[in-house]
């Protein structure tokens, strides 16, 4: 019997390849990586403006491993006499408004003027597997490739309103790494202009024309904190459609009493493709600066702000102490198989839960 014929196509046997990395090498590596730097070496790095340093201490400052926080918090501690040297811009708006575009095409004029620049980006997470794809380097692709610019897209995660946990803490961060103008960007949903409002000394609102949403732009608690109104995408045929948009949030904005800042908000239009209305952008920023400063009114937000974070970082804390109790998580799972009994209420389980946790503390 005649042996089969091997298929042309037979895999021959390939001639085996020496390792490239030794494992030496190899161990040196991981070694490097596993190393975190000191606190002092953290604060040296920042300070000099050393972005992969400031990039590993905002990860560690962002990071829910406990064993973190204590050097997170050396770290902040050690660069707050550095901070809060920035002009905070808050940038918010709906989905598709162009706010990536907008911030890049603003940041790049800012870094023009030898301005240096933070973008914040604060990119939603996914309430499924709790993802997120921080798409905002991709989108800004001059920006990220200026060397005066730093951007830090950053998961929502669960934290209100969209804005990551631990923004706050990062401006600090970014101010101590020598970084004057600091840019937040929200997701544009839900809570997230409140938030970026409690954390920033101008809060800016992107809306477009000719897309239905003239009517969200009059609504009285987002005009209430904007500073400022930039019609976006102003160009080819829509040139038309923003004209009559601003002519309608002009109106609406002197309906409204007096800010507290004693500042008059204003509407701009602006094509961050085109470039055209960013200088005026940048120059209206600069004015309300001036006036608030000028009034005391700047130094006055920034302390309220303090105070405000300081509450939330109390409240943060404590639910999370309270959560991660063993014994209350216990506790927990009892309590509301007898709310699903019908044998208890919320209130009383939430008191029996609290005077547990009052005992324990």
């Amino acid at each position: 019997m005649k042996s089969k014929k091997p298929s042309s196509l037979q895999e021959k046997e390939g001639v085996p390849q020496p390792e490239t990395t030794s494992k030496s090498s190899a161990k040196k590596i991981q070694n490097k990586r596993g190393k975190q730097p000191s606190v002092d070496a953290f604060l040296e790095g920042v300070l000099a403006g050393n972005i992969p340093l400031l990039s590993r201490a905002i990860t560690l400052v962002e990071s829910t491993n406990q064993n973190h926080h204590k050097k997170a918090n050396q770290i902040l501690e050690a660069c707050l006499p550095y901070a809060n040297q920035s002009i905070r811009i808050g940038i918010t708006g709906v989905p598709g408004v162009g706010k990536s575009t907008f911030i890049e095409a603003f940041g790049k004029y800012l870094t023009s003027l030898g301005k240096k620049v933070a973008v914040l980006a604060v990119d939603p997470s996914s309430s499924i597997n709790k993802g997120s794809i921080l798409g905002d380097k991709t989108r800004m692709e001059e920006l990220v490739t200026d060397v005066n610019a730093f951007i830090r897209p950053s998961p929502s995660g669960t934290s209100l309103g969209g804005v990551a946990q631990k923004t706050r803490e990062s401006i600090i961060l970014c101010e101590a790494a020598g970084f004057d103008t600091i840019l937040i960007e929200t997701v544009g949903v839900g809570q997230s202009e409140t938030m970026v409002h409690s954390m920033v000394d101008f809060f800016l609102l992107l809306k477009i024309a000719g897309a239905g949403d003239e009517l969200q732009g009059i609504k009285r608690g987002i005009i209430e904190m904007a500073d400022a109104i930039v019609i976006n995408k102003s160009d080819g045929d829509n040139i038309k459609n923003t004209k009559l948009a601003k002519v309608e949030f002009n109106r609406a904005l002197h309906l409204y009493p007096a800010k507290e800042s004693g500042w008059q908000p204003r509407v701009i239009t602006t094509s961050a493709l085109k470039n055209t209305g960013i200088e005026e952008v940048y120059k209206m920023v600069e004015e309300y600066i001036t006036f608030t400063k000028k009034n005391h009114f700047f130094d006055t937000r920034r302390n309220e702000q303090n105070s405000f974070w300081l509450l939330s970082t109390i409240e943060h804390n404590l639910k999370n102490s309270f959560f991660k109790d063993k014994e209350i998580s216990f506790a927990l799972i009892k309590e509301i198989d007898n709310i699903k009994n019908g044998v208890s209420t919320p209130f009383s389980a939430a008191k029996k839960l609290l005077n547990l946790y009052d005992k324990r503390s």
